[in-house]
């Protein structure tokens, strides 16, 4: 009788390991056919859109393609770059000589698209620079900054003199303001949005930087730099003027100013995963 009974309870438990199995595999097989796929981190997000979004040289994004990368980029966050609070392009050792050193890091770059980040300590300033060509997209991630843009006064009126020099050329203020993270984008044209601008680290500094077409003296769209001056119609310097709610100035080429000092490092934030499917 106890041998029965052991023999009985082995087969029962036999079925119900058996049915188990089953039961099983018919979850398995219902969750492999419901479950969502996973969604794509924000900088494979920003990839796409950017694939999506830039033509190459000679074009500009069409205006809901811009409002496309607007909506992604102003919903992302350090942590989207592996970036916390504790960020080592900050500490004591980038600034030498009172100098603050400006810290640069590539993401992505290839011939329609590049992608960028700056980090500025306090202080730290990126001169006014231009964008030829180029549709630029910055979006500071983390910290206040205060940038000034600028854009071409064209035709310069005939009867304007040029106080400082002849190589100065007019231009409108488009931006002279702080902004503080989280905030817009901001967003510039070849021709118009403020092309021309500079950056100045109120604090600590993280932006991101999306071209295109990106960077390329072989193509004509090397960067040069400008300083700003005093607009005025008379032979005083000191004489700004402003027409209504519009500021101007004149800005002259100059070369690449000697107190920049920028250092390239390395990403290490989420890898970008490059295929074309």
């Amino acid at each position: 009788m106890k041998i029965e009974s052991s023999v009985v309870g082995n087969k029962r438990d036999k079925v119900l390991r058996h049915g188990e199995k089953i039961i099983r595999k018919k979850v398995q097989r219902r969750t492999k056919r419901t479950a969502h796929p996973p969604l794509p981190r924000a900088i494979q997000t920003l990839f796409y859109a950017c694939r999506e979004v830039f033509h190459g040289p000679g074009t500009v994004p069409l205006p809901l393609d811009v409002q496309k990368m607007q909506l992604i980029l102003d919903k992302m966050k350090p942590q989207d770059f592996g970036l916390t609070g504790d960020i080592n392009f900050f500490k004591a050792k980038n600034v030498a000589n009172g100098t603050p050193r400006i810290t640069y890091t590539s993401i992505y770059n290839c011939d329609n698209f590049s992608m960028c980040i700056f980090f500025l300590p306090p202080s730290a300033v990126i001169p006014l620079h231009n964008h030829p060509g180029m549709t630029v997209f910055s979006k500071l991630l983390f910290g206040s900054m205060h940038i000034k843009a600028y854009d071409w006064v064209d035709p310069v009126e005939s009867d304007e003199t040029l106080p400082f020099s002849q190589s100065a050329r007019l231009a409108r203020v488009e931006m002279d303001t702080v902004f503080t993270a989280p905030c817009k984008t901001s967003i510039l044209y070849p021709a118009a949005g403020g092309n021309i601008h500079a950056f100045t680290a109120v604090t600590p500094c993280v932006i991101l930087d999306v071209l295109g077409p990106p960077y390329s003296k072989e193509d004509d769209r090397d960067c040069t730099y400008y300083r700003d001056l005093a607009y005025s119609r008379s032979s005083d310097p000191a004489e700004e003027v402003k027409e209504g709610n519009v500021s101007y100035g004149w800005l002259e080429e100059i070369e690449m100013p000697k107190d920049l000092k920028m250092d390239g490092g390395q990403y290490l934030g989420p890898q970008i995963f490059d295929s074309i499917s």
